[in-house]
């Protein structure tokens, strides 16, 4: 199983997942289309390590996490995950949850925004990955299920009970967590868990565009965004105003900034390089 990657990620070859990296976009894509994406043992270490390995990696500055075959990921694998649990004792389960959070963890601690592109099912671990993401993009066709209740488990997996109220309120995500049913594309749109939907044959270039313009914005600015976005859950609005005005000095001292400044001068477009 892999737990670490050494290196830039293009040197980097996957093995549970699909890897593609151009233009400083890393595209992720779950490939079992005749699963329905199903995540394993090895696919979650995998993804994880690799969101890890983006820490170092200025080269990637966005990324997209995507399925193949029309749908998104079903969650874990029934007879690769599921069945072999049943045997394991309770430390054994405990291994296995911690390491389905740590995957959720190394997508919000990686300083790149991640897009999701979700299309068809994304049930289970698979709504969880969607959700940890930055930005959510869909189709109309799209199912999201946090439907561990389903299984018997409560809903309260790979931090769910704290991400998902903050996406779309208390009440909807009690009502997704406690009923299992599944999130329509529309009203994924609706409740704010989609920030825009696509159809089918143009949301991976939908996808991809959006990543491409977060990539050619201001990297260190962008990372400092999403630390703060995370950061901020646990502070009062005192703490905040005064973490983000270290983060704005912080972000003054680069050389992007002075860029911006000097393009807005010439009266042309700034060309960031994140530093």
């Amino acid at each position: 199983m892999i737990t670490a990657i050494n290196g830039p990620l293009a040197d980097y070859a996957a093995q549970h997942l699909r890897l593609d990296i151009e233009g400083g976009v890393a595209t992720l894509t779950l490939n079992r289309p005749e699963r329905k994406n199903p995540l394993t043992f090895d696919s979650y270490a995998e993804m994880a390590a690799i969101l890890r390995a983006a820490v170092h990696d200025d080269a990637v500055k966005a990324f997209v996490v995507t399925g193949e075959g029309g749908n998104f990921c079903s969650g874990g694998d029934v007879h690769e995950i599921i069945g072999p649990l049943l045997d394991r004792d309770t430390k054994g389960l405990m291994r296995f949850t911690a390491m389905t959070g740590e995957l959720v963890k190394a997508m919000r601690a990686c300083p790149q925004p991640i897009i999701a592109a979700i299309d068809g099912i994304a049930a289970g671990a698979g709504a969880i990955i969607a959700m940890a993401s930055d930005i959510r993009i869909g189709t109309a066709r799209a199912k999201t299920a946090f439907l561990f209740n389903r299984v018997g488990l409560a809903g309260c997996d790979m931090g769910a009970c704290a991400i998902l109220p903050r996406i779309i309120g208390q009440g909807r995500a009690s009502e997704l967590l406690y009923l299992g049913r599944s999130l329509g594309g529309d009203e994924a749109l609706a409740w704010g868990f989609f920030n825009a939907l696509h159809a089918p044959d143009a949301l991976q270039e939908a996808a991809a565009k959006l990543a491409r313009e977060i990539a050619e914005g201001p990297n260190f600015a962008h990372a400092m965004t999403k630390r703060m976005l995370q950061m901020e859950w646990a502070m009062s609005l005192d703490q905040a105003i005064e973490a983000e005005a270290v983060a704005q000095a912080l972000c003054m001292t680069t050389q992007d900034f002075r860029r911006a400044y000097d393009a807005f001068v010439a009266k042309q477009r700034p060309q960031f390089k994140g530093d």
